[in-house]
């Protein structure tokens, strides 16, 4: 068994971030995929013939801040992001809000529809908010420990000028309470709790304020489309990791995670060959990692790594039009557009998550990339994503998903139409993605995009529960952890893995420490 080899469980993106960091560093790395297709829930693949359809995200907001795509030189192997700028639309009948880089820009929309108290407190808030969040985002580039988290927030209260009494107390706060407490139209505040809200948990719950000053963080730097598609970053990884001398296992994933005593030996395939290596990385769902393993730590984490009844769902469709939306203009494509009626609106889609039972009504996130990119469909076509929230997994009223995918992916359909009247009539295919064919295609246990939730009880210290919170898996040394079960959690992040990729390498460097000390020590004796 080489000393050097890395065995990488699962071909998303984190972990193929990790891979990348490990095999910069010399080591022998391998990741193995069941899938025929890298990046998990970061892939496009060709839905229907000429179209390419993304399988999972869409949008990339948090690894544009982390510098990994430059770091990695990523570019080099053929990523490339457009910019969304706008970044946000919110249509309202016969106006909308538009959210654009520029923040003087953005106040502009705001002051047009909500007046200009309303469009000044936002530039205030953006203001403040942002500085706030670039040191939050410190600690979600770093492990989650008392003296790395400690360090983020102090120097979030010496910014602010804020007690800590008073900090946390806006922190801990629900994001309703901050927007009420900030604006006066219901429009602006319906449009910022929607896509605070895309994390998972509602605007109303406690400690959801920073979910919605989390997107401040979009005036800084736009999010990015990759042309042709969201899978363009995995791809972009996995050419990088083969550059390094790394290698990418597609369609033979993992069977087993071995070990012999208490330590890793390596990794049984599907196909029966045994890889064999000190170091494996889990980059699938943490309770997968710990099934294959077989580890002592498994009946634990299912009492305590709270996964959820899943999130939303999403349809994907070929139209020949974009959404007539009456105020629309060419550059309102580029933007996710938030289409939400009311605060209460979301307030009772979840309500009626909370009882097992799929909306009436859905809040929908549109996104319409193919009016910019011309690689993902035909010219004078278009493919669209259209996710909702929130739809439970478990359904509480005897229904089953396959039975009734049609129905709910058409109530997508009907949100929009409701925005854009006449856009229904430009649907020319339908692919329908239940909470069950997330868990089905992508491996998403119980439909949950984040793997575990994103409440305040599973982040931090607490993801994806407090003893396996430093990327290793307690009692089995040398199996770790990354992904979106890990700090600092789901989106594309890519923070994880590396993350996990320096975990990895401090650990190899203890023990060659220690063992360089007890070589020493033999021959003095």
């Amino acid at each position: 068994m080489s000393a050097d080899r890395v065995v990488v469980v699962g071909a998303g993106h984190n972990g193929l971030v990790a891979a990348c960091y490990l095999a910069r560093e010399g080591l022998d790395v391998e990741v193995v995929e069941r899938d025929t297709v890298v990046g998990g829930a970061v892939s496009t693949v060709e839905r229907w013939p000429g179209y390419r359809v993304d399988r999972g995200s869409s949008a990339h907001i948090m690894v544009r801040h982390t510098g990994i795509v430059e770091d990695l030189g990523l570019d080099r192997f053929g990523l490339d992001y457009l910019d969304l700028d706008p970044w946000g639309f919110a249509p309202f009948g016969d106006c909308d809000l538009t959210f654009s880089v520029d923040l003087d820009t953005t106040c502009g929309s705001i002051e047009k529809v909500c007046g200009a108290k309303d469009a000044a407190a936002y530039h205030a808030f953006v203001t403040d908010w942002s500085a706030r969040n670039l040191r939050v985002f410190d600690a979600f580039q770093n492990p989650p420990t008392a003296r790395h988290l400690g360090r983020a927030l102090w120097g979030v209260g010496k910014q602010t000028g804020l007690g800590g009494l008073e900090l946390s107390r806006q922190f801990l706060g629900s994001a309703d309470a901050l927007l009420d407490a900030h604006f006066d139209d219901e429009r602006l505040k319906t449009a910022l709790a929607w896509l605070g809200a895309q994390s998972g948990p509602p605007a109303h719950e406690p400690a959801t304020a920073d979910l919605v000053g989390w997107n401040t963080v979009m005036h800084l730097r736009a999010p990015g489309h990759p042309r042709r598609g969201s899978g363009s970053l995995s791809e972009a990884l996995a050419a990088c990791l083969q550059s390094l001398g790394g290698r990418v296992r597609l369609g033979d994933g993992a069977a087993a995670i071995t070990s012999a005593g208490d330590r890793v030996t390596g990794v049984l395939t599907d196909s029966g060959e045994h890889l064999r290596a000190d170091t494996v990385v889990g980059a699938c769902h943490v309770l997968t990692t710990l099934e294959l393993a077989a580890s002592p730590a498994l009946d634990k984490a299912r009492r305590d790594v709270h996964v959820g009844n899943g999130i939303g769902m999403v349809v994907r469709l070929v139209t020949d039009a974009l959404p007539p939306y009456p105020t629309a203009t060419p550059e309102t494509y580029r933007a996710l557009q938030l289409l939400a009626p009311s605060r209460q609106a979301l307030r009772r889609a979840y309500g009626e998550w909370g009882a097992g039972l799929p909306p009436t009504e859905p809040a929908a996130l549109a996104m319409t990339f193919s009016a910019f990119d011309d690689t993902l469909a035909p010219a004078g076509m278009h493919t669209m994503s259209i996710w909702g929230q929130w739809h439970p997994y478990a359904l509480a009223n005897g229904e089953h998903w396959d039975a009734i995918a049609e129905r709910e992916g058409n109530k997508l359909v009907e949100a929009v139409e409701r925005c854009a009247p006449g856009f229904a009539s430009s649907v020319q295919a339908m692919h329908v993605q239940t909470p069950l064919d997330i868990e089905r295609e992508l491996g998403l246990r119980q439909g949950q995009v984040m793997h575990v939730e994103m409440s305040l009880d599973s982040m931090f210290l607490y993801r994806p529960a407090p003893d396996l919170a430093g990327y290793r898996v307690p009692g089995t040394p040398g199996l770790y952890l990354c992904g979106a079960s890990t700090h600092p959690g789901g989106g594309v992040f890519g923070a994880s893995g590396r993350l996990a990729a320096r975990t990895v390498l401090s650990d190899r460097s203890a023990r060659s420490r220690a063992l360089t000390r007890a070589v020493r020590t033999i021959r003095r004796g």
